[in-house]
């Protein structure tokens, strides 16, 4: 599994529908290939809750190390990805939601003086919830009565579930002027960031170098280079291959076409390089992750076969 974006990293799930625009879901980072879902962006805002183990949430050049019954807050169209810290697992209970359920309409009181001045301000990309602060607690608590309702259900759900996202919102609203703000020349950096994303996403299957990633957002090769490793935390050269090697898993697993045949779709120079890299960051070569993905798919029973035995 891996979360499915555009060229420009912009998440293409439904996070609810225009009646009631908020998604609730169980996540595990072992259910993502790689242990990790990677950069993607969406209008909605999401809150994350620790339930088991650790996360590197990284919300755009931040890193976050949660643990199990802390939170976090990550503003609407931002960019957020998350890994696995030294290989533990982490199970998560995702809050996604489009603001407009907290404001109703556009130009309200409610949008123009609550929701508008968090949710347009770069300057206010995230925010960690920990239970030792008293305020951060009440907003974990909140979460964690969303998180029983999921789970348990509720007479009048949908307006609890309004109410309690309103009285979160209203603890950040108080709050958020205790948070430092980011400054605007990283706003700026981050919007390279996003053209180089987009960059990568809608030509890795061809040749790239390093001057045309440069050039697509006009700055010379080692600014663009030290620039992307001081948002991203990794080099230019291995986000590429990763990216590479993620997007050749789908083809390897859902597809009959040869190594040779994926390794050029997903940009490789020829197919011995690809096994490198693709044994390199996956622990087994292309092949072998092929058969894998086949026997799983055979033990794993068809929803036709799993609502039957029910």
């Amino acid at each position: 599994m891996q979360i499915h974006t555009n060229n420009d990293q912009k998440e293409l799930k439904l996070h609810g529908d225009y009646t009631f625009p908020l998604c609730l879901s169980d996540e595990r980072l072992s259910s993502y290939e790689s242990g990790s879902f990677l950069w993607h962006w969406h209008p909605e805002v999401e809150l994350t809750l620790i339930v088991e183990g650790t996360i590197l949430y990284q919300i755009n050049e931040a890193t976050y190390c949660l643990h199990a019954g802390e939170a976090l807050f990550c503003n609407a169209n931002t960019l957020h990805a998350g890994h696995m810290d030294r290989g533990q697992d982490c199970v998560y209970f995702s809050v996604t939601f489009h603001p407009r359920l907290l404001y109703g309409f556009e130009n309200s009181l409610l949008y123009t003086h609550y929701v508008q001045t968090i949710c347009e301000d770069p300057a206010f990309p995230s925010l960690c919830f920990c239970p030792d602060v008293p305020w951060q607690k009440e907003v974990i608590d909140a979460m964690y009565e969303i998180y029983s309702i999921h789970h348990h259900g509720a007479v009048a759900k949908e307006l609890k579930l309004q109410i309690l996202l309103l009285q979160i919102w209203t603890k950040i609203f108080e709050h958020r002027q205790t948070v430092p703000p980011v400054p605007l020349s990283t706003s700026r950096q981050r919007e390279r960031i996003r053209a180089i994303l987009s960059y990568i996403h809608a030509n890795y299957a061809e040749k790239i170098t390093l001057e045309d990633i440069a050039s697509s957002i006009n700055l010379c090769k080692s600014e663009c280079c030290r620039l992307f490793k001081s948002q991203m935390k990794e080099s230019l050269f291995n986000y590429l291959l990763s990216f590479r090697i993620e997007q050749s898993l789908p083809l390897l697993s859902g597809t009959d076409k040869s190594i040779t045949e994926i390794a050029e779709k997903t940009g490789f120079s020829n197919p011995c390089y690809f096994t490198k890299i693709f044994r390199e960051r996956k622990g087994c070569s292309p092949s072998e992750y092929r058969k894998k993905s086949s026997a799983l798919s055979l033990s794993t029973p068809s929803s036709d076969t799993a609502a039957a035995s029910r």
